[in-house]
């Protein structure tokens, strides 16, 4: 017969070998073994600047002795390449650059003798680059740790800058054995494995994972899977803020060995939270808080409000100018900014033509003067008209009306808008989505002028999405806004389903096209029109030079224009097989 103590040896033994998966029976381990010793761990996430070596020392410092000070840290972990910010790209080819960085390290180290921390940064060693991460402790660097596996794909390409390492990695602290990772290393097998057969009892994973719309999923899916085989907690530690095309949304978190959530930090904002992990066989993460889950829709309109005011704040503008029309984009962008700078900060001018109607005028006013934005009203009959003569005796042959003269109006209100956005020095915000650079549905020059496209990512039905939900917050959009007909009002009674398929036949083509790469044969099986597709597919091939010419904008799906979706301009490629 089993002693008392016997009894409890077996069961603790049989839950740290994953045998009994009830998380009731996990919890009570706390109660059935010796808890000698506990170690405080903080996750800083933190928002950094991508170059910005000096600011960004100086807010690692200051996060190591906040823990340290006040949430009682005994280590404090932080974001993959925290020094630099990610992605580097090819700053990482200057020498001066990597100096700073080196010198950063040595500097982090002098300032914090008593806390220890776990870092990301750009070693150089014998002519080769390697994205790692350091362990300092008592004002030294005691271990470093190389990325072995290197993303290639996607936004990724970071095997143009860096080598992978080819070792594992642990450090002891404070009697554990403590094994690091960097970001990709625990989405494919065999580092964290490698790692827990040199003993690893928990594994720190620093990450800068940038946000599309159900990231989350992936993340956790994936760290679960890594965990399964191993048995060891993780600490996920992600950065968070907009980066050019990229927003991080942080969400970082700590699994325990059986695979589940004990902490959460919250998305789009910086955190700086402990996490206890007692002693048992093993360490035992102990439940802390959980923040709101990933939630579709809000999520992404927190993306994009962060998107705004890191790329505005950090690239040094006054604020935001755009064209507000009275349609459903301008009024969604308009929103976006307000929320991102403060009305304030946010400029809007709507410039109505012969073709506006009046109830776009009466909507636009409503909306900014709902959202204590600065307004103007800038008629351009008369620039058009301008415009007009001066081109008469070159198109006295040319029929009267058609893509040019529309043309001509979206290029005068770039125009105008652009000449605010310099003389005050504020950004001009594109009102764009994604459905209309997918086939060419806008301006060059005109409604495309710009210096930052927050919906360039967003497809139109994800934009009333987006609308409604802002609504439910405060009611800032017109509700005519959002139900009527979008129009481009560059012509006599002009709606966009003259030119293209319905949206809701077309978000879902494009999708399918654009992000999922299959064919003409593969969408028109799936129930769509061969008419409705060839059409999509044909405007989509074709205006890829727009796109190209489209200022940078927010990415929210799985896959956008620009870094990830990389056609030819020039191609004898067509996605219909004739």
């Amino acid at each position: 017969m089993l002693t008392w103590l016997g009894r409890r040896l077996k069961l603790v033994s049989e839950l740290k070998r994953g045998y009994l998966e009830d998380r009731i029976l996990f919890k009570v381990v706390i109660f059935l073994t010796e808890k000698t010793m506990t170690l405080n761990i903080a996750l800083a996430q933190m928002n950094l600047l991508v170059g910005g070596i000096s600011a960004n020392t100086d807010k690692i410092i200051t996060a190591a002795e906040n823990a340290r000070d006040h949430l009682k840290a005994d280590l404090v972990v932080f974001p993959e390449l925290t020094i630099t910010g990610y992605p580097p790209e090819d700053l990482l080819f200057r020498e001066d650059f990597l100096n700073s960085a080196n010198e950063a390290i040595n500097s982090i180290a002098r300032s914090l003798p008593n806390i220890a921390i776990v870092i990301g940064f750009p070693e150089r060693e014998e002519g080769k680059l390697y994205n790692s991460a350091a362990f300092i402790c008592d004002g030294e660097v005691q271990a470093v740790y190389r990325k072995n596996v290197l993303p290639n794909y996607g936004v990724f390409d970071e095997q143009r800058y860096f080598y992978g390492g080819e070792n594992p990695c642990v450090f002891n602290f404070k009697g554990y054995v403590i094994g690091l990772s960097i970001c990709e290393d625990i989405w494919s097998s065999g580092v964290v494995e490698r790692t827990q057969v040199l003993g690893a009892e928990l594994l720190l994973n620093l990450n800068a994972s940038p946000f599309h719309a159900g990231k989350i999923y992936e993340r956790e899916e994936t760290v679960r899977e890594r965990i399964d085989g191993v048995k060891i907690p993780v600490v996920y530690v992600n950065q968070v803020g907009g980066q050019d095309e990229l927003v991080f949304d942080g969400a970082s978190f700590v699994m325990d060995s059986l695979g589940s959530i004990v902490f959460r930090a919250p998305e789009f904002i910086e955190d700086l939270s402990v996490v206890r992990f007692n002693q048992g066989l093993g360490l035992l993460p102990m439940e802390s808080t959980l923040a709101a889950y990933y939630q579709p829709v809000k999520s992404e309109y927190q993306a994009l409000v962060l998107g705004v005011r890191d790329y505005v704040r950090k690239n040094g503008f006054q604020g935001a100018v755009l064209g507000l029309s009275g349609g459903i984009d301008s009024a969604l962008t308009l929103a976006l900014a307000v929320d991102a700078l403060g009305a304030e900060h946010v400029e809007a001018v709507l410039m109505p033509s012969e073709y506006t109607q009046s109830m776009s005028v009466e909507d636009a006013e409503k909306q900014a003067n709902t959202q204590g934005v600065k307004f103007n009203i800038i008629p351009i009959h008369s620039v058009v008209t301008a415009f007009n003569s001066v081109l008469s005796g070159i198109f006295e042959d040319s029929s009267a009306g058609g893509v040019t003269e529309e043309n001509i109006q979206a290029r005068c209100r770039g125009v105008i808008l652009m000449a605010i956005s310099n003389k005050q020095g504020k950004l001009l915000l594109t009102t764009g989505n994604k459905s209309e650079m997918s086939v060419g549905y806008a301006t060059l020059y005109g409604d495309m002028a710009g210096g930052f496209a927050p919906l360039k990512d967003v497809p139109k039905l994800l934009v009333y999405q987006l609308a409604e939900y802002r609504n439910k917050l405060s009611l800032v959009i017109p509700e005519r806004v959002i139900t009527r007909p979008p129009s481009a009002e560059l012509a006599p009674d002009q709606i966009d389903e003259d030119s293209l398929p319905a949206y809701s036949n077309l978000d879902p083509i494009l999708k399918r096209y654009v992000e999922q790469d299959q064919s003409a044969e593969m969408i028109i099986a799936a129930g769509y029109t061969e008419a409705d597709v060839h059409r999509a597919i044909s405007l989509v091939d074709r205006n890829e030079h727009k796109r190209r010419q489209a200022p940078p904008g927010i990415r929210v799906t799985k896959r956008a224009y620009g870094r990830e979706r990389r056609y030819p301009i020039t191609s004898g490629y067509s996605g219909i097989v004739s």
